[in-house]
C-alpha cells in the first residue's frame, strides 16, 4: 500500500468492540474497543487530515426529528443544517466516534427482522457498523476530487478480507450500505444521521455492484469527477485489498 501525507497514529475507543479480523489489513490494529490506525499504511491515499463535522447530539436532538414539507425536500433541510452548525476538525478519533453514533443508528437492530432482506442479521449489521465507521475517514473535496482513500472505500472487498463472507454476501453487505435497506423510510433516515458527517452517500457504481465502492460526499460535489478519480485508482488498489485476504 502507498500513501502520500503520513501523519500520527489515529487511536480511538468505541462503545462496541471491533471484530479483531480487521488486523488483515494493514496499518490497523484492534484490542476490543480500541483501534489504532497507523495513516501510513492504512490508507492508499491520505492528502487531507481535516473532515467536516456537526455533533451527534445536535442531530439527534435537532434534525432527526424534522419531516419533509411540500416547500422543502429533505436534502434541503439538511443541507442547511450542515451549512449553520457543521464544523472542520483535525482529530480523526472525534470523526470515528461521531461516525459510529450515526451508523449504530441507521444500522440498529431494532430495525430487524426486514422483509426480504432475511440474510441481514445482527452479525451483519454488526459488520455494517464497523466497515461504514472506518468508511468516515475517506474524503472528497467538494469539486469531487478523492483526497483519502481507505481500504474499506472497497467495501464488499473489506467485508470478505475481514469477516471471511462470501463475495455475494460481501455485495449483499455494501448493497444494503448504499441504499440505506432499500427502504424509503430507511433513506430519510440516512439522509438526516449523515449531516453529522457533513454530506450525502453517493455510490460508486453503476447498475450492479462493481466494486467501485463509494463515499461520503459533500452536497453539489462534482459526480462526473468523483467517478473519474475512481476510475483511475479502482482495479490497483482493490487488489490490494483482496490481497489481504487469508490464504490469498
Amino acid at each position: 500500500m502507498t500513501v502520500i501525507t503520513p501523519s500520527a497514529l489515529i487511536r480511538v475507543d468505541l462503545p462496541e468492540a471491533f471484530d479483531p479480523r480487521w488486523s488483515r489489513l494493514p496499518g490497523i490494529e484492534v484490542e476490543g474497543t480500541r483501534i489504532t490506525l497507523d495513516p501510513a499504511q492504512y490508507f492508499f491515499r491520505f492528502d487531507e487530515a481535516s473532515w467536516l463535522v456537526v455533533d451527534w447530539d445536535l442531530v439527534r436532538d435537532e434534525l432527526l426529528p424534522v419531516t419533509e414539507t411540500v416547500d422543502e425536500a429533505l436534502e434541503q433541510t439538511a443541507l442547511r443544517f450542515i451549512k449553520a452548525h457543521a464544523r472542520t476538525t483535525t482529530d480523526a478519533a472525534e470523526v470515528l466516534r461521531i461516525a459510529w453514533e450515526v451508523y449504530s443508528y441507521v444500522f440498529r437492530d431494532e430495525l430487524l427482522p426486514v422483509a426480504g432482506l432475511e440474510e441481514i442479521g445482527p452479525d451483519e449489521l454488526a459488520m455494517l457498523r464497523q466497515a461504514a465507521t472506518l468508511m468516515a475517514l475517506n474524503k472528497v473535496r467538494e469539486d469531487g476530487s478523492i483526497v483519502n482513500v481507505g481500504p474499506c472505500w472497497f467495501f464488499p472487498a473489506a467485508t470478505q478480507v475481514v469477516f471471511d463472507v462470501s463475495e455475494a454476501k460481501g455485495n449483499l453487505i455494501d448493497e444494503v450500505y448504499h441504499s440505506t435497506w432499500f427502504n424509503e423510510s430507511r433513506r430519510v433516515e440516512s439522509v438526516k444521521a449523515h449531516a453529522a458527517l457533513g454530506g450525502r452517500l453517493v455510490h460508486g457504481c453503476q447498475s450492479s455492484p462493481n466494486q467501485s465502492g463509494g463515499a461520503l460526499v459533500p452536497y453539489g460535489a462534482s459526480i462526473d469527477r468523483f467517478r473519474d478519480e475512481l476510475a483511475g485508482f479502482r482495479d490497483g488498489w482493490l487488489q490490494a485489498v483482496y490481497d489481504c485476504r487469508v490464504g490469498g
